[in-house]
């Protein structure tokens, strides 16, 4: 699986790590907090790069695409995937870079990169939307038994043998000496039987001819004598050459290639159709592309009592219309008129208004971490003209008590979303390599966008990332 790689340090970057480094050695020991994540520089990955993939149509079937890069953790920083590493498109869209598409933690699908362009001035990616590989059936107890009997009996392992002397005599031990008759040779048989397993490695020592010349005393040996000896061999036939080549009546030389006018046949990319700008159909999942393939982190909560979900559902929503301006005011009480029992007790309390409308809700509830609470998210916004529209967006907790906590509103309109812009949640996502989600959001203008990531910890939602250099719409409501 080909994936994002490291290719350069930054020197920049490990000085302001460093500096960060001294600085939180500074602060005090009430700082630590329980259940903090510890970071092992061991099983940090080098480079992970987070983006998210954008479609329209079918899932695993897209009619169009495109990547967005979001960020490239190196060494602990999180770098603008849009621009790090440029050259000139960015390290995150490189050619052959394979994501990991992620819906609530869980993996859908892969995405392999297989060339890159601008839209409106930033860079994206088009490639190939891939299906999961399906897992390796585990083999059965008696495939297993079955298999260690095979590797039992073509067990090859060497077993070390007493060399026999010449001196020595037979194996049956008659005491006689072979060697006692003066010549100094040794008879055939005293020599060594063959081994039992004809499969056992066995040195051989070289025939007298190749360890030593005539008379010579020499012992090197000629290639010729060794016949396992490997040969370089001249090939005479002439390669075939790749290309389109034809002999010129005027030219001497027949291998002189020729250049023709026509249509290439080199390699060319697979260019998918691009997704231009931002239909009204487009659906979002986070992709992320990582040395390391590990196992899927699903973020969904499960509640203890089923009930409170709702409950924390209904709270949030309220909470929402209130922030919209869609929870009327109420009407003002009328004069107290002079009434009989009887007419007080036909007369029936009017009931309530239906709850206004949330266009496009989205609520989700995230466990972000291995064993903390619920985190809440909410967003939506009003009916009516575009200028008019009133967009919202709630990140909240539940206390103590069992009430809802909000720790992040922001309420903008349509008239000014390229100050003020419009956060959509895309999904969490473990941008930091820590086993802890962070919660994605694109932050949508008229004309402007970018994506943002937020930490959910000790009862606050902090800004931990903004791509783009830059924001827009610091005169946002949170």
């Amino acid at each position: 699986m080909s994936s994002i790689r490291k290719t350069v340090f930054d020197f920049t970057v490990g000085r302001r790590v460093l500096a960060g480094a001294c600085l939180l050695a500074a602060l005090p020991v009430w700082a630590q907090y329980p259940g903090q994540v510890k970071k092992n520089p061991k099983d940090m990955p080098e480079l992970r790069a987070v983006a998210v993939l954008e479609w329209t149509g079918e899932m695993g079937k897209p009619k169009a695409c495109r990547i967005v890069p979001v960020t490239v953790l190196d060494g602990g920083v999180l770098q603008d995937g849009g621009v790090y590493l440029a050259r000139p498109q960015p390290l995150a869209l490189a050619g052959e870079v394979e994501y990991v598409l992620e819906t609530n933690g869980k993996s859908i699908g892969l995405f392999d990169i297989e060339n890159s362009g601008q839209e409106q001035g930033s860079w994206v990616g088009y490639g190939t939307w891939k299906g999961m590989p399906a897992a390796e059936p585990k083999p059965s107890a008696a495939e297993l038994a079955a298999k260690m009997k095979i590797e039992d009996e073509d067990d090859d392992k060497p077993v070390l043998h007493r060399k026999k002397h010449a001196d020595e005599g037979p194996a049956g031990g008659s005491g006689s000496d072979s060697g006692a008759s003066g010549s100094g040779s040794v008879s055939d048989s005293s020599a060594p039987a063959a081994p039992s397993d004809p499969d056992r490695p066995v040195l051989h020592k070289p025939p007298p001819s190749q360890s030593s010349g005539s008379g010579s005393g020499s012992s090197s040996t000629t290639a010729g004598d060794d016949p396992d000896r490997p040969k370089l061999k001249k090939d005479n036939k002439k390669t075939a050459d790749a290309g389109h080549v034809e002999s010129l009546p005027d030219i001497s030389d027949p291998d002189r290639p020729r250049l023709k006018r026509g249509k290439s046949t080199g390699y060319q990319l697979n260019v998918v159709p691009s997704l231009m700008g931002l239909p009204p159909d487009m659906q979002q999942a986070v992709a992320v592309s990582d040395v390391k393939t590990g196992p899927d982190h699903p973020w969904t909560y499960t509640w203890a009592n089923p009930g409170d979900e709702a409950k924390m559902k209904a709270a949030l929503e309220d909470m929402a219309r209130d922030a919209l301006g869609l929870n009327a005011s109420p009407a003002p009480v009328p004069a107290a008129k002079k009434t009989t029992a009887s007419a007080k007790k036909k007369a029936k309390p009017a009931p309530p208004p239906p709850p206004a409308p949330l266009v496009d809700e989205q609520f989700r509830v995230f466990e972000l971490a291995y064993g903390s609470g619920a985190t809440l998210v909410l967003t939506a916004h009003t009916d009516g003209p575009r200028a008019q529209e009133k967009f919202v967006t709630l990140i909240a907790q539940p206390d103590l008590y069992g009430n809802v906590l909000v720790l992040l509103k922001h309420v903008t309109d349509g008239s000014h979303l390229d100050e003020v812009p419009r956060m959509r949640l895309v999904d969490a996502v473990d941008a930091l390599a820590d086993n802890r989600g962070e919660l994605l959001f694109e932050l949508r203008g008229d004309t402007l966008r970018q994506f943002a990531l937020y930490r959910v910890l000790r009862g606050r939602a902090e800004k931990l990332f903004v791509t783009g250099g830059g924001e827009f719409g610091t005169s946002s409501t949170e």
